[in-house]
């Protein structure tokens, strides 16, 4: 099944709500991405490109294409943004550290760039930029640090990512669609430029 000509046959994208499972099958019988898209996604071969946890939500694409999704998932090549809300207080040397870089069983976790957008009661709200995709990266790097009033690890409550690369999110929950030929252009031109 094609979508209209100007549809890219290469990449979709799904807004992934939360409690859903980045696998094509789960042993524990938990809902999939696949249960949100057409059957022929799954026969087709149809694989996401990096992966969101069971409680995130946001942004993922998929693709048939094995290069597209090297490059788009290897460390340095494409920048993905994201907005949590945190649980505790992320203070400017929370921003600063974790821009440094903070350890977190025996890996380095770091963002390109955080900024504060918001407060409410004890929590805090961030957008991060970061250019990797270690294992739970953004909720291990802000748990790795303590509420300055409190002195309880900072929790990432709300994670949802809202671009890839020159992508941003721009349908509803639950939705899918193909992306189009110019988005796809323009997203894979803006990474093969970006290397030296």
């Amino acid at each position: 099944m094609n979508g209209a000509t100007n549809d890219s046959k290469k990449l979709l994208v799904l807004n992934k709500p939360k409690g859903y499972v980045v696998t094509r099958s789960d042993e524990r019988g938990r809902k999939t991405v696949y249960n949100l898209l057409p059957d022929w996604v799954f026969h087709d071969g149809w694989m996401p490109i990096g992966r969101l946890d069971l409680d995130s939500k946001g942004l993922l694409l998929f693709t048939t294409n094995g290069k597209i999704g090297d490059v788009l998932t290897r460390p340095g090549n494409c920048i993905k943004v994201y907005e949590i809300w945190v649980r505790g207080h992320a203070t400017d040397e929370h921003i600063a550290a974790a821009m440094k870089g903070v350890e977190s069983k025996n890996d380095l976790l770091k963002a390109l760039s955080v900024e504060k957008i918001g407060t409410g009661g004890a929590k805090t709200r961030l957008r991060i930029e970061i250019d990797e995709g270690k294992n739970r990266h953004i909720r291990r790097l802000f748990g790795a640090m303590k509420d300055p009033k409190f002195g309880t690890p900072l929790k990432v409550l709300d994670l949802k990512r809202i671009s890839i690369g020159s992508f941003k999110l721009n349908i509803e929950s639950a939705k899918w669609r193909y992306l189009s030929l110019e988005e796809e252009r323009t997203l894979l031109n803006n990474l093969i430029n970006t290397k030296g």
